[in-house]
């Protein structure tokens, strides 16, 4: 008895535990972790896109093959794709699998330990070599008797193509190529191509009509030349000339984000005080349509900014970490570059960088925040850039803005339902379990307006 009272002595209030239940807690909207800055949204220059195609009409452009050539490998055996091998210049036409299998089939695999030359300047060109694996450096003698970097070839470049169209009187190295790394190569005799366009006429009929478009009057970035007269005086002849344009120019479709969110109609009933559950539902879902939206406008194998870099822009780091002379080689390339895009891997790799030779970054001001700079250049993090197993990314640089002929995002707004703008939000019914569905919708794309708009830094290594 006494126990009793003095227990009950002991509660002389209600405990706070009880008395949650009958109070209202200050709480927060439901977080997320996964939301970013996306600065490379905010950075676009967008295009409304009312018709859902987009067509990017250039002049005429005299293109040989120049891209990435693709291997099959089965244990140490090494092979070339054969239809990549259009990507060589002179074998862009040939559609004939069987010819394109006889070349790939002729590539006489070799390995070469790093320091091994490849190719000497002023030698006979007459082979077409491949890099399959590892790291080719190219350089030349300069005025002064130094040697010149010229670049950087790793798997899938090549070398002497452009001999393919005049085999039987093949050029001269204008480089020296050294590997920088252990690597394997594939290279091609260019008397065995002679030897099987002899037997192929149609293979033969591709290379005479490759050595004539290569004979067409062009400018440095490979366009239709226009006929221009100047510096003469008196009653010259003037040339009569036009701008041609391409036959097929590039089209771009704005691409689908969408999913469909479902909420019970008991929880908006009956828990919906005092936050709007469907309202938060919805913001979280937008949130991450956001997020999917930006990696696709990297990543999307049609229109996504890594897949869409023209190879002549594409350059490979000198030594594996970004290095100064790195981007400041990215940034020759093209005029007015806006900004640098890269993982935050990247950046902190190039910040080592820049201290191991004493130099500071800069800072520059974008839309009211702070970011890191090169040259004057901000440099925006982004994490929807891959990093690969092996620790390597890549860095982008680009021109933006119709006016100035870069890089730009394609969208559509107004929609039906429209939440925000460029999303859709249109309820589909409620089925018959209670629940409630709408159908979250964005579309878009991006589109590179010419080639030198937007260049690529790859094989970044950041370990």
């Amino acid at each position: 008895m006494t126990e009793a009272m003095n227990t009950e002595a002991a509660v002389l209030s209600l405990g706070t535990a009880a008395a949650r239940n009958l109070a209202t807690t200050t709480k927060s909207v439901p977080q997320m972790q996964g939301v970013t800055s996306r600065y490379l949204l905010r950075a676009l220059p967008w295009v409304e896109v009312p018709g859902g195609t987009y067509r990017v009409n250039r002049r005429l452009t005299h293109r040989p093959g120049s891209g990435q050539i693709t291997f099959v490998s089965a244990g140490q055996r090494v092979e070339i794709l054969p239809p990549t091998l259009r990507e060589l210049p002179g074998l862009g036409a040939v559609g004939d699998l069987a010819v394109l299998g006889a070349l790939a089939g002729r590539f006489v695999r070799s390995e070469h330990p790093a320091g091994t030359v490849i190719a000497v300047e002023g030698a006979a060109a007459d082979h077409v070599i491949v890099v399959a694996h590892g790291r080719v450096g190219m350089t030349t003698v300069g005025e002064y008797g130094t040697a010149r970097r010229l670049g950087v070839l790793s798997g899938g470049d090549h070398l002497g193509a452009e001999n393919l169209a005049a085999a039987d009187s093949p050029g001269r190295w204008r480089f020296t190529a050294t590997a920088l790394t252990a690597c394997t190569v594939l290279s091609l005799p260019l008397e065995t191509l002679t030897e099987l366009a002899g037997r192929s006429p149609a293979l033969r009929e591709h290379l005479r009509a490759a050595a004539e478009h290569a004979g067409a009057r062009q400018t440095r970035h490979g366009e239709a030349e226009i006929a221009l007269s100047s510096g003469h005086a008196g009653e010259a002849a003037l040339p009569g000339t036009f701008v041609d344009y391409e036959v097929k120019p590039r089209e771009y479709s704005l691409g689908v984000t969408q999913t469909i969110l479902r909420v019970h109609t008991r929880v908006a009933d009956l828990y919906n005080e005092p936050m709007d559950q469907t309202e938060q539902q919805l913001r979280l879902t937008v949130e991450a349509l956001r997020e999917r939206q930006e990696h696709e406008i990297v990543n999307n194998p049609d229109f996504g900014l890594l897949n869409n870099v023209d190879v002549k822009q594409r350059i490979t780091t000198s030594t594996g970490p970004p290095t100064p002379e790195d981007l400041d080689e990215l940034l020759c390339r093209r005029r007015k570059s806006r900004f640098f895009v890269a993982h935050p891997e990247a950046i902190a790799a190039f910040a080592r960088q820049c201290n191991r030779a004493r130099l500071y970054f800069d800072t520059a001001e974008f839309e009211g925040a702070t970011v890191n700079a090169w040259r004057g250049v901000p440099i925006l993090p982004c994490d929807k850039i891959p990093i690969s197993p092996a620790g390597l990314t890549s860095i982008m640089v680009m021109r933006t803005g119709e006016a100035d002929q870069g890089v730009i995002g394609l969208r559509r707004t107004g929609l039906a339902d429209e939440y925000e703008s460029g999303v859709s939000v249109r309820f589909t019914g409620v089925d018959d379990k209670g629940i409630t569905s709408y159908l979250v919708s964005a579309y878009q794309s991006a589109a590179v307006l010419v080639p030198d708009a937007l260049g690529v830094l790859t094989d970044v290594d950041v370990t």
